[in-house]
């Protein structure tokens, strides 16, 4: 199903109705969660688990425990570690790096406006909720991330014994004792306040102020909002992905996408570290199908795809151009186009030399710079010892 939306200097943009259900909330209307959303215009009201209010004290909480290295085994990593807030709570290596040293097999995803993700992760149709999320990266074995498995006594007397955690856990859950369960309900309200739609494109798009695109931007602004390109298909609505949800939308997707990254063989297999939704499903028709991540602030995220192997937002132009990924020789050698489970959508198309360089200028109007710099989700041990 699709809607028509007209833009403010009049042009049409085919997006899906989940991704253009918007509405006007900004608060929480229940006062014994002491919390009040300051939301971007344009915005919907997010959904909130019932069992997980928000609270400012479990937001504070969440946000000291993001950046605490005391959350992984070797007392050496915290999440900050693989999600930096200067481009966009993600990893500039294409692939991270766990905290025994472990590489990891895939990019680290940019915390960007994750409340309103529908499904959490590169493939899993099934991980839903942060609080579901938040146990991966801490207790996952295959592979080791922050590597506490079997150690969550050890990690709770950590934060009983901290002159600090009591009295946070105390304002936020009403006592003292610190619990996994409060651990991932702090980290996933700290989460959802990572709200990002203050870029230039926002001034133009929602705030109607012409003069904040550049021409060049809405020039590549009209690219990508064409049939020619397709690009608004995975990536449309106020999140520019279409895998969104929020506390108005009346169903919820949870879409996957092959783009002929690879095609081993000429079968369309992918690399058997990671296949995608298949390795979950066994589903041939999900071989290599991956979320489309959000395109805000894509521009400070590379490397990008899952596994960080395209290393240039101009390289990930070439790759859509193109109608996928050709790889000449090695162990993943393949015609990426001619994948067989490849997205429809994924048909490429061809731009001129001024037409690349619009569409470029349009994708780094999405930057946030008050998202990249915000003292509210930056790290709070500026002068204070973890």
């Amino acid at each position: 199903m699709s809607v028509r939306w007209a833009d403010p200097q009049g042009r049409m943009a085919g997006l899906t109705a989940l991704a253009v259900l918007t509405v006007a909330g900004c608060t929480d209307a229940d006062p014994l969660n002491a919390f009040e959303w300051d939301l971007p215009t344009g915005f919907p009201s997010p959904a909130v688990p019932d069992d997980n209010p928000m609270s400012d004290a479990k937001v504070e909480l969440g946000r000291w425990l993001f950046y605490d290295p005391a959350l992984s085994a070797s007392e050496t990593q915290s999440c900050a570690s693989c999600h930096d807030q200067s481009i966009a709570f993600t990893d500039p290596r294409g692939v991270s790096v766990g905290s025994t040293g472990e590489v990891l097999p895939r990019n680290a995803m940019a915390l960007v406006n994750v409340v309103y993700n529908s499904s959490q992760t590169w493939s899993s149709d099934v991980l839903v909720h942060l609080e579901q999320q938040a146990l991966i990266p801490m207790f996952g074995e295959t592979p080791v991330e922050l590597g506490l498995a079997g150690m969550e006594d050890e990690l709770l007397d950590r934060l009983r014994e901290s002159e600090r955690y009591p009295a946070m856990l105390a304002a936020a859950f009403g006592d003292r004792e610190p619990t996994v369960e409060r651990i991932v309900q702090a980290l996933s309200a700290f989460q959802r306040t990572m709200i990002s739609g203050r870029s230039r494109f926002d001034r133009f798009w929602y705030d109607r102020d012409p003069g904040a695109l550049t021409a060049s931007e809405q020039r590549g602004l009209t690219l990508f909002l064409s049939e020619r390109l397709e690009c608004f298909h995975c990536h449309g609505g106020f999140n520019f992905v279409d895998a969104s949800t929020h506390a108005g939308s009346a169903f919820i997707e949870r879409p996957f996408h092959n783009t002929g990254l690879y095609n081993l063989d000429a079968d369309g297999a992918y690399p058997s570290s990671d296949r995608g939704l298949y390795d979950a499903t066994g589903i041939a028709e999900d071989m290599g199908r991956f979320k489309a991540p959000t395109l805000r602030n894509i521009a400070v995220t590379a490397p990008y795809m899952h596994d960080g192997s395209v290393p240039t937002l101009e390289a990930v132009i070439d790759h859509y151009a193109a109608g996928g990924r050709t790889i000449e020789d090695g162990e993943y050698a393949g015609v990426g186009k001619d994948n067989p489970y490849k997205s429809s959508f994924v048909k490429g198309f061809v731009l001129t030399a001024d037409e690349r360089q619009d569409l470029l200028a349009f994708l780094e109007s999405l930057t946030d710079e008050t998202f990249l710099t915000t003292p509210a989700l930056a790290s709070p041990f500026e002068g204070s010892a973890p």
